[in-house]
């Protein structure tokens, strides 16, 4: 698992690569804690490269936007392939992020 972050075209972009399975939740925790500091940007969660995500990396994700939403901005979920996508809307992920 590999995770990427940016600054790009005034958003935080995190780039996510490989499989967040359990084993990688915990290194991905800490690779994402730039995210959960951040209080200038919308934030895109790339997962154009994502090839799969269990229930930690879940966790991760939603503990970035409550991180996020407070401080007024917005997080964007971008690139989700279609077993991806039926995660997200079998767990009601798809009701709480915004996509692009």
């Amino acid at each position: 698992m590999k995770t990427t972050i940016q600054e790009k075209d005034g958003y935080l972009v995190a780039f996510f690569e490989g499989r967040l399975d359990t084993a990688a939740a915990i290194a991905t925790e800490q690779e994402v804690k730039p995210l959960y500091d951040n209080t200038d940007f919308d934030i895109i969660l790339d997962c154009s490269n994502l090839e799969y995500i269990s229930s930690s990396g879940l966790r991760i994700f939603l503990n970035i936007l409550k991180k996020t939403k407070p401080t007024g901005h917005h997080v964007y979920i971008q690139g989700i392939n279609n077993e991806l996508r039926t995660v997200f809307a079998m767990t009601g992920f798809t009701n709480l992020f915004e996509f692009k």
